[in-house]
């Protein structure tokens, strides 16, 4: 057993258990119909004779660990950064044995964590990238109008009636009518968008394709044919560069095309730097962590683990979708999942375990007063009150927290 892991048995009994069986029958009780008796007036020696004594025992458990852990803690001058295991030796109505198994931040020794010779890269925006810019600004703001003339082309929305067959027979779920395409958005699978490309309005015509080998099991690698009509052809129409394109965006403080395209290297330039900064701060904590000399607990790991599966289960809420049908969909299982998030949440404990100490070692502090400031300008930029803001974060100390460790990585990336 690692020296971080302790295991503390304790024992219950005498009037003290007594205690708490008479407690826990007391509210059981209420609920207990024995012929002879009302409601909630069985006595003890009879609700036992009844029911046994057992019936108690595992509600008496629940009442007993509670207290016992916390004196636990308090006797031992315990830190537990998860969540205890618990296993019951021994119960009866005489006493109850249990043994606490509780983990500890492993012993922790830093190693190089300042002057890494880590070098940032130099941000550099091209004309190419500015072009490309520019060119998703109006398309933000492109008018979809309908192509009088002309073919389908890359980016063009084709409205089209289609029909698949697979084996001579009509594909369930593979007919639509006006279904409106947009040219290189991989809706339907290879070769049918090149296929309508060059397609003019009214235009008839059979497409031979193939399923890929990853599709779905009944369709995976099968022919199949779509008898495909062009009724439509829309095409976007970009905003020319002009006042009315720079308003739109909320660029008030524009007035000519070459002023735009400085904003708009500016904001690359800054978004670059902002990313450059994520990097670097990455392969800081990255060498940092690889300095540093920790062995870490497969519960610890674990228990990690388990916080960001449960992360993720909430993300895919949001999706309408839950553990089991993701599963399903990707052909994994609970243990899949859990296999593959180990690496990042190995990475994780030591950027932490790293940042305390670094915390520790560098003896930096932050004041309630720098805390509440903090919490006034999230407040604003969230758009509450900074009172609610402090509470929905999990208190101040929270906060104080993670300046902390804003502070330390500054530190590791000096």
């Amino acid at each position: 057993m690692k020296k971080n892991v302790h295991e503390i048995e304790i024992v219950i009994e005498g009037k003290e258990w007594e205690n708490i069986l008479d407690k826990v029958f007391k509210k059981k009780v209420k609920d207990v119909k024995i012929d002879g008796f009302r409601k909630g007036c069985v006595p003890k020696d009879v609700y036992i004779k009844k029911l046994g004594i057992e019936t108690l025992f595992m509600d008496a458990v629940d009442d007993a660990v509670d207290p016992a852990y916390r004196k636990v803690i308090e006797d031992n001058k315990l830190v537990p950064i998860i969540e205890p295991k618990l296993d019951v030796k021994e119960i009866d109505k005489d006493k109850v044995k249990f043994v606490f198994t509780i983990t500890e931040k492993p012993e922790i020794k830093l190693g190089d964590y300042t002057k890494l010779g880590i070098k940032k890269d130099a941000v550099k925006v091209t004309k190419k990238e500015i072009d490309e810019e520019i060119d998703n600004l109006r398309t933000r703001f492109a008018e979809i109008v309908v192509k009088k003339d002309g073919v389908v082309k890359a980016k063009d929305t084709a409205v089209i009636n289609f029909k698949g067959y697979v084996d001579g027979k009509e594909l369930d779920g593979g007919t639509g009518e006006n279904y409106p395409l947009e040219i290189g958005s991989h809706t339907f699978i290879p070769g049918f968008e090149e296929a309508v490309e060059g397609m003019k309005v009214d235009e008839e015509k059979t497409i031979d394709l193939k399923f890929p080998d990853d599709y779905v099991k009944e369709l995976a690698g099968k022919e199949v044919k779509f008898d495909v009509k062009v009724v439509e052809i829309k095409e976007r129409v970009l905003p020319e560069i002009d006042k009315d394109l720079f308003e739109d965006l909320g660029y008030k403080d524009v007035k000519t095309k070459e002023e735009f395209e400085e904003k708009v290297k500016s904001n690359l330039e800054e978004s670059k730097k902002a990313k450059n900064d994520e990097e670097y701060a990455e392969k800081c904590l990255d060498k940092a962590a690889n300095n540093m000399k920790v062995d870490l607990n497969e519960e610890i790991i674990d228990d990690e683990v388990h916080h960001m599966m449960h992360n993720f289960e909430h993300q895919l809420s949001h999706q309408g979708l839950n553990l089991e049908q993701y599963y399903e969909f990707t052909k994994t299982t609970h243990d899949d999942l859990h296999k593959q998030m180990e690496p990042e949440a190995i990475k994780r404990i030591k950027y932490r375990y790293l940042l305390e100490e670094v915390i520790d070692k560098e003896k930096i502090e932050v004041s309630d007063k720098d805390a509440e400031k903090e919490a006034e300008t999230m407040a604003k930029n969230y758009g509450m009150k900074k009172d609610e803001f402090i509470e929905s974060y999990g208190g101040l100390d929270f906060i104080k927290y993670d300046m902390k460790m804003r502070k330390a990585i500054d530190i590791v990336k000096a």
